[in-house]
């Protein structure tokens, strides 16, 4: 980071002026100091943008400094430092192939590349895999122009060693699939058409088709796409990564028998981060669209979510997009999957529709906190919002139902029935009109509440709430209040 050598800058500058009026140094010794210093600087400035995992100095030592710390809370300006994600070749969608090597693919005859450099890889081929194993200070680049390769158990690119790989396409339409059961190779359990060990970036812009039993794109590092189309079905994750997903661009079709997007690094739950600014997505996974351990970031974007869950990590925070969830469970969920930082869901713009199944189904859920500052929000189903911690609605359009409303109302339970239902809980006691909860079971203990109001349950745990009836002093939060316990 640049900020420690600005500052030096600007305190040797006011130190040798200091000399200067007390010693009469000579103009042109202070000049080339100073110059030596800013030309250390703007050195480092023109550099390609590290993309190694550095500790931040705000949150805890194991914690990516992009990443802002555990104390980020609603209405927060950006939760990942966006400045140097990408670096210029990651955003050139065409290789330059001056010094490129052309390769042809055949049946049974891997590509072995050991150095950096540019490859060009054409033809159609079976049981072939596209081995990189260079030094961990070198670039690869694999160009697919139109190549098809078809592998029974191992994956069709395998990074083992290097310091980034690029994979990108040409125009055109090429094609990866692995059909068997992939085979380990060691102590390394292969499980994806494309596997790196490395960083890996996707780019290009032709289209690539990726078919797996298993895993489509697995990145043990970070793993970044910036253009290309790629059409992925999978029967485990279509596109996971240990430490983050970086998405500028691009047009995903994903149908997925787990997560669509998934980052996770099992050692280190401050890792596993997803950053989206751009690209058009058409998700049908079985689990979750999009899941992070941490923070899920979205900048812009068009999506079209069909899952379980659509969009889920510790911390959501949705600042522009068009977004579309169908989901059966929940359609926005924050939960702790991470201890670094607070569970929160926090739109501050973009559109969002989210429609829900019948069920105890939400469309926003956090087992933390919800904070609505901007953008257009509109839920359909028994339950709108569910939260453990805060509300607070401070800007935005929210529609729940069909109707915009000014408040938003704890859930909890949705049910049937409005959004009523809820769980009634034992030693539940009757309402004070008289009337039997749906279903025509009487409560165990059957008690009659002494004043009790509003068809509440006392000490029904979650819910317990008939006829659609919210307790008059709790579970709401007004639009531009300060916050109601969930």
């Amino acid at each position: 980071m640049l900020k420690r050598d600005k500052i030096t800058v600007a305190l040797m500058t006011v130190f040798i002026a200091s000399a200067l009026t007390l010693t009469a140094c000579a103009t042109t010794d202070i000049e080339d100091k100073v110059s030596s210093l800013i030309g250390t600087e703007s050195s480092a400035d023109t550099a390609e943008p590290s993309m190694e995992k550095e500790l931040s100095e705000s949150g805890a030592s194991t914690q990516e400094e992009n990443l802002s710390s555990s104390s980020a809370s609603a209405s927060s300006d950006t939760l990942i430092d966006t400045s140097d994600l990408f670096s210029e070749r990651d955003l050139e969608q065409e290789a330059d192939l001056t010094d490129a090597y052309y390769m042809t693919l055949e049946d049974g005859q891997d590509i072995s590349i050991t150095q950096e450099g540019v490859y060009v890889i054409s033809g159609t081929a079976t049981d072939v895999s596209i081995i990189v194993e260079a030094a961990d200070t070198d670039k690869v680049q694999i160009v697919l122009d139109g190549a098809s390769i078809t592998n029974t158990t191992d994956p069709a690119i395998y990074v083992k060693s290097a310091d980034k790989v690029f994979v990108t396409t040409a125009d055109g339409t090429s094609t990866l699939k692995v059909t068997g059961t992939f085979t380990a190779d060691g102590t390394t359990n292969l499980d994806a058409v494309i596997y790196s060990k490395s960083d890996l970036v996707l780019n290009g812009t032709g289209t690539l088709n990726i078919e797996s039993t298993a895993n489509g794109i697995s990145a043990k590092d970070d793993l970044k796409v910036t253009g290309g189309t790629y059409n992925i079905t999978s029967t485990e994750d279509a596109v996971e990564a240990n430490d983050s997903i970086r998405i500028y661009d691009g047009s995903f079709d994903i149908t997925s028998k787990k997560d669509a997007f998934h980052s996770e690094n099992s050692d280190d739950d401050t890792l596993g981060y997803v950053y989206i600014q751009g690209g058009t997505f058409t998700i049908n996974a079985t689990e979750d669209g999009i899941q992070a351990t941490t923070v899920l970031m979205i900048d812009g974007g068009t999506f079209d979510i069909t899952a379980a869950e659509g969009l889920e990590a510790t911390y959501v925070q949705i600042n522009d997009g068009t977004i579309k969830i169908e989901a059966s469970d929940d359609g926005i969920n924050a939960t702790q999957k991470s201890t670094a930082y607070d569970v929160v869901i926090e739109v501050n713009g973009g559109d969002i529709t989210v429609n829900m199944g019948a069920g105890d189904t939400d469309g926003f859920d956090a087992n933390g906190n919800i904070y609505i500052n901007g953008g257009t929000i509109s839920v359909t189903g028994n339950s709108a919002f569910d939260w453990d911690g805060e509300a607070q609605l401070n800007g935005g359009t929210v529609t729940v139902n069909g109707e915009e409303v000014t408040e938003l109302t704890n859930q909890m339970m949705g049910g049937m029935g409005g959004f009523g239902g809820g769980r009634g809980g034992m030693g539940g006691q009757m309402p004070q009109d008289g009337q039997m909860p749906e279903g025509g079971q009487m409560p165990e203990g059957g008690q009659m509440p002494e004043g009790g109001q509003n068809g509440q349950f006392p000490g029904g745990g979650k819910g317990g709430r008939m006829n659609g009836q919210m307790p008059s002093d709790q579970n709401t939060t007004e639009s531009s209040s300060s916050s109601s316990q969930g």
